[in-house]
């Protein structure tokens, strides 16, 4: 799809801080992210939400994210890590191909998640050093 932003960043017409890929899936850092080092994982094929996908590629969209989520553990040492995946606009979804939030959770930022201030703010070049440091190998 010419109009999404995830299919672009697949095409290589939208920057994005890699994380990892493989021939199905690609993760790269949340532009604006939750925590330090929110990750997003999402299939290269598009998808609008997780009904359009069969039963085997979502469990291979979860087994690459659960990679990504493990390399995460490993480079930033979160207190906790949440995976989510919202699909429709009443659910949260805001760009229209599906994708799994990895999101590392650090002590203390419970109460900027229930306030509801969500994001923080960081730069292109923190994404940049945050994709290289969790970066891992998807082969």
């Amino acid at each position: 799809m010419d109009d999404c932003v995830f299919c672009r960043i697949v095409r290589g017409e939208e920057w994005a801080a890699r994380v990892a890929e493989d021939d199905e899936h690609i993760a790269f850092m949340d532009i604006r992210p939750m925590s330090r080092g929110h990750t997003l994982v999402a299939p290269k094929k598009h998808y609008r939400d997780v009904f359009e996908m069969s039963a085997d590629d979502v469990a291979r969209l979860y087994g690459f994210a659960a990679r990504v989520a493990w390399a995460v553990k490993r480079a930033l040492n979160p207190a906790g890590l949440n995976l989510l995946q919202n699909n429709g606009t009443a659910a949260g979804q805001v760009i229209f191909h599906v994708h799994v939030h990895v999101i590392p959770r650090y002590s203390g930022d419970e109460k900027r998640f229930k306030s509801g201030m969500g994001r923080i703010n960081t730069s292109l070049e923190e994404l940049a050093e945050m994709a290289r440091m969790i970066g891992c190998e998807m082969t």
